[in-house]
């Protein structure tokens, strides 16, 4: 039986990680372990970091709608409960955006909440 070499496979495979470590330094690019081992917590850490952009986006949504309530005289949970019971559409994303950049707007949605 005739000897199996892998080169060509073992490349493509190296190749293929390699190219996930463009723009790393020194030996994190070239030796091929140290690379193997930053490509997988680098997916890892992006992976992860996708989860926590959106958590910290929602943080963000309900500090703002918070803080424009507030200037209303009004608490956030107050004030989205009332506006889920009138059965209002806008989500935080929408109300957020709105409290930030026209004041006037987001009082005419709060009156109608009440």
């Amino acid at each position: 039986m005739s000897r199996a070499r892998r080169g060509f496979k073992a490349r493509q495979r190296r190749n293929k990680v390699r190219k996930l470590a463009k723009g790393f330094h020194f030996d994190r690019r070239t030796k091929f372990r140290h690379t193997a081992e930053t490509v997988k917590r680098a997916l890892h850490n992006s992976y992860k970091g996708r989860r926590l952009l959106k958590r910290n986006m929602r943080r963000l949504w309900i500090v703002r709608i918070s803080a424009a309530a507030e200037m209303l005289g009004d608490s956030y949970s107050k004030f989205m409960g009332t506006a889920a019971k009138k059965g209002m559409k806008l989500n935080r994303k929408m109300l957020s955006e709105i409290a930030a950049t026209d004041e006037a707007g987001f009082a005419a949605i709060h009156a109608a909440t009440k």
